[in-house]
């Protein structure tokens, strides 16, 4: 009974945990709901005022970009802002044949005109957050821009983003993430839809109630006063905008959310390169919990309720944790179940899980209506995305758990760069990519066994008790084994 006690408690509280996080996204759905009925008048620049128009810095912090950098620097150069007040880095730390030809381009650009500046360093120490800092030593402008190389802003982004600075208290300005290639296959779909519950219900929900939010990364703009105020980029974590942003709102800066400013981006297309970036994501995440946990539950300046909820989302990649300890300790779990008659009262635990799961599904039903509409035919093609969502999240946990559980450890790994495709149709192929990796990853072995495991949970609700079998947990185990097959196979196969 010992061992089963312990089984019990460790998925009893796993389950709670989860059932918390999933509490939290509500009221971030009541914010959000709220926030969208209300329109905040923001003090802006007035642009028709040439006095009031500030210098711009955009940084293009690249590494071995050889797909996208044409395409990247031809759109920036399109950016519509007074060629006397702006001026482009490309902050270059690339180690192939990448850096010569962005070069030459550079020199083309250059004699159209434009102010852009090819900038690259003796090693890649700090990595991006590296990158970063040695541009912002030479930085003319007063807000820093910042895109990543597969990310494509119209070109009046900077004329939609700019002018809040106008409120002395602002630091940052964030945009929304769109997805030029949502449509190529399974996998991109299922990120654009993780991706468009983040950048709606988390940022919308947290920003207007004035909770920490984060930095993305990209397709947003930095005053240059706060990130030196906050103590400048730094790389001891692998998600150094996550750090940025904390370190900056625990003094006091004030960060905006711009639901409605779309900047496109390229998702992408192969499963190695979103395990990749999964992993740095979700590592990261764990690392800035162990670094900034302590600051946030200290800090004077901020309110008991917005430290829930920024510990929550520090914990954010650590979900993937309890739900993989939920989903292996099911199939024990539903063999006590129907061994020990007297304990099926703590059973009732488990409904927990199916309550998170409504939730979860009411909560992005709501994100999902906010950008492509309503209606029944909607829900309905919302519902499969949904549950092919949960399943195939479901088949990463054991891949970003360990992430997650290096993160806390302080098991400490290189920035591994997403690689970058250029392609938006099932047409234009991926193989000749010389930046997939070419080794499988060993979490896939992992995986595998993880697959044929869950297929023996589904095996096992036919078996169990003497009652005809029990089925309440088929479908969570179907769920996990269509999960873990999808990422165990496209693994297999999706490889240059």
């Amino acid at each position: 009974m010992i061992l089963e006690s312990i089984i019990i408690a460790i998925y009893s509280i796993a389950l709670l945990l989860i059932f918390m996080y999933a509490l939290a996204q509500l009221n971030l759905l009541f914010n959000y709901l709220n926030a969208r009925k209300k329109h905040k008048e923001s003090p802006t620049f007035n642009f028709s005022n040439a006095e009031e128009i500030p210098f711009v810095t955009i940084q293009l912090p690249v590494y071995n970009e050889l797909y996208v950098m044409k395409r990247l620097l031809d759109n920036i150069a399109l950016i519509d802002y007074p060629p006397d007040k702006l001026e482009i880095q490309v902050l270059d730390d690339s180690t192939d044949e990448s850096f010569e030809t962005t070069a030459k381009h550079i020199l083309e650009l250059k004699k159209t005109g434009l102010n852009i500046q090819h900038i690259s360093r003796e090693n890649r120490v700090g990595f991006k957050a590296g990158a970063l800092k040695e541009g912002l030593n030479i930085a003319k402008g007063e807000y820093i821009a910042i895109f990543d190389a597969d990310f494509l802003p119209q070109k009046d982004w900077l004329k939609k983003t700019i002018p809040y600075f106008k409120d002395p208290e602002i630091g940052v300005v964030q945009t929304r993430w769109g997805h030029i290639n949502r449509d190529y296959s399974i996998l991109t779909r299922v990120q654009a839809f993780a991706l468009d519950a983040h950048f709606t219900l988390e940022q919308v929900g947290r920003n207007s109630k004035g909770h920490f939010i984060n930095f993305n990364g990209t397709a947003g703009v930095w005053r240059k006063e706060c990130i030196l105020d906050a103590g400048n980029w730094e790389g001891d974590t692998l998600t150094e905008d996550l750090d940025l942003s904390y370190r900056a709102q625990l003094k006091k800066w004030k960060f905006k959310y711009l639901e409605d400013v779309e900047t496109p981006a390229e998702l992408p297309v192969v499963i190695s390169a979103a395990r990749s970036q999964q992993f740095r994501w979700n590592k990261g995440g764990a690392e800035n919990f162990q670094k900034m946990a302590k600051r946030v539950l200290k800090s004077d300046n901020i309110s008991n309720k917005t430290k829930v909820h920024s510990l929550l989302h520090l914990l954010n990649s650590t979900m993937f944790l309890n739900i993989l300890i939920v989903a292996i300790l099911s199939i024990p779990m539903l063999y006590i179940k129907n061994e020990y008659e007297h304990l099926k009262v703590y059973f009732y635990v488990m409904s927990f899980f199916v309550i998170s799961t409504i939730i979860f599904f009411v909560c992005y039903w709501f994100t999902f209506k906010s950008i492509y509409g309503g209606g029944f035919k909607r829900f309905l093609k919302y519902t499969a995305m949904f549950f092919t969502f949960f399943s195939i999240a479901m088949g990463f946990s054991a891949h970003n758990s360990i992430a997650v559980l290096e993160g806390h450890f302080g098991k400490k790994s290189d920035f591994i760069r997403t690689p970058k495709f250029n392609i938006s149709n099932l047409k234009e192929g991926w193989k000749g990519n010389k930046y997939i990796a070419k080794n499988i990853s060993p979490n896939v072995i992992i995986e595998g066994v993880l697959m044929i495991y869950f297929a023996f949970g589904m095996y096992s609700a036919f078996i169990v008790g003497d009652q005809g079998g029990d089925f309440g947990l088929f479908p969570f185990h179907l769920m996990l084994f269509l999960g873990f097959g999808f990422v165990f196979f496209k693994s297999l196969t999706s490889k240059a």
